[in-house]
């Protein structure tokens, strides 16, 4: 256990994960579902139990989500798929972005109308990325072109702010969401981070519109008022924090998956834990996680 101020954080699974990420609660289930995109893996974590299981999904996977009843929605590489959790077996939906070897997709969310978001990442540092909707009417949509690294998405709990990362910019971008159309517009810079040596990941958003954000090379997560100041900085013993999302029963418990991917030896020993998933008891209440329609 590492006590941190004014919370305690515990190591939860030292499961050395190259490249953790996109962290879900199924509050249902009680489960915690994230990915480790470079092993091609999705994992499943039971806290209450400490039992762990992950999925092999044959390629790289950058974004979860739930899609109904022992069912997940994948972003891949090149394609959107279903996972069946309990057999373990993939079903593809629609392949994107296959003539951009460069690109693959990375983080994504489902909005309370069960609309994935999925965007993509480009690994040559061209602003060649886009974000994208996916509909449970099966219908794609374009939302945002011109990004380098689509990154930590969400949404305010009054459903009237969507909010969008692009690492490599250093920037949270902040946009005004009409919940009904899904449409966005009027982006405007929420966060900058330019002249930092760390870059914002993915993020998380609480019942009062906190905006909770890990730091990649950063060895915390940052937590934002709804107008963008900084309120509390975590500090983690681990240089590559990810992503994070509530869990537990009142959604009060932030799980931060982390990486390890390109650390030197010597990174490594400074930051013995990267990899694995971390849980931090907090006194603020996370918004649930919402499945996908289709």
């Amino acid at each position: 256990m590492i006590k941190t101020l004014p919370y305690q954080l515990y190591n939860v699974l030292e499961v050395r994960a190259r490249l953790g990420e996109g962290p879900i609660w199924d509050a249902k289930e009680k489960l915690l579902y994230w990915v480790d995109i470079y092993n091609h893996r999705v994992h499943q974590f039971h806290p209450a139990s400490g039992k762990s299981r992950f999925f092999e999904v044959c390629d790289v996977v950058g974004a979860i989500a739930k899609a109904g009843a022992n069912r997940l929605i994948m972003a891949q590489r090149h394609r959107l798929a279903f996972l069946d959790t309990q057999t373990g077996v993939i079903t593809p939906i629609v392949e994107i972005e296959t003539d951009l070897p460069d690109n693959r997709f990375n983080d994504g969310k489902c909005d309370q109308q069960g609309r994935f978001w999925f965007g993509s990442m480009s690994a040559s540092g061209k602003p060649q990325a886009s974000l994208y909707r996916y509909d449970p009417d099966g219908s794609l949509h374009v939302m945002e072109t011109g990004l380098t690294i689509s990154n930590g998405l969400g949404w305010s709990p009054d459903q009237k702010i969507f909010y969008l990362t692009d690492s490599s910019q250093q920037k949270v971008f902040a946009y005004d969401f009409d919940a009904v159309t899904g449409s966005i517009s009027n982006r405007r810079i929420f966060i900058d981070f330019t002249g930092e040596s760390f870059y914002p990941d993915g993020l998380t958003i609480d019942n009062k519109g906190c905006i909770w954000s890990a730091m990649w090379d950063g060895w915390c997560v940052i937590c934002f008022s709804p107008s963008g100041e900084e309120i509390l900085r975590i500090q983690l013993p681990v240089q590559i924090p990810t992503s994070c999302t509530f869990g537990g029963d009142h959604l009060q418990i932030l799980y931060i998956t982390t990486a390890s991917v390109g650390l030197s030896q010597g990174e490594i020993e400074k930051s013995f834990y990267s990899g694995d998933l971390f849980a931090l008891e907090t006194d603020s209440t996370g918004l649930p996680a919402y499945d996908f329609q289709g």
